[in-house]
């Protein structure tokens, strides 16, 4: 069984089964008690969509939580991060050996390698969007 991850949110509107909930990113930095004396506290106010059967149980301004497994997180790293990663070492190297060591060139062509993946991925996303999928757990107040 998948572990999982919890963000607790406010429903901002719900629109027949779908339900946006804003909930606010804070990095580890922002959650230090002196973060009034640095600068690289952070935090973001997020929306995130969440189909749900049971949104008219829900209403505009209710507290709830926002569960994912981990195992999406992961994939989620791993189809924005590594799998680019990846193309664009390979990239590197092949470039490199079919320019005769020209690195200017072969930089530019490894970062432009990425373009079709990113644009596949656009194409996808209504498949992706099935497959990371959110549940709503109403906080009981």
């Amino acid at each position: 069984m998948d572990k999982t991850i919890e963000h607790l949110g406010v429903v901002q509107s719900i629109e027949g089964m779908l339900i946006h909930v804003e909930i606010i990113q804070v990095s580890a930095c922002a959650a230090c008690s002196a973060k009034g004396l640095c600068s690289s506290a952070e935090s973001k106010v997020k929306t995130v969509d969440i189909f749900d059967k049971d949104a008219k149980n829900y209403s505009v301004g209710d507290q709830v939580n926002i569960i994912g497994t981990t195992s999406m997180g992961l994939q989620a790293v791993m189809w924005a991060f590594a799998i680019p990663f990846v193309i664009i070492l390979v990239a590197l190297f092949v470039s490199f050996t079919l320019t005769n060591g020209n690195e200017s060139l072969s930089g530019i062509i490894a970062l432009l390698s990425i373009i079709p993946y990113y644009f596949i991925l656009y194409l996808m996303r209504n498949k992706m969007s099935k497959k990371f999928t959110f549940k709503l757990k109403p906080i009981n107040s």
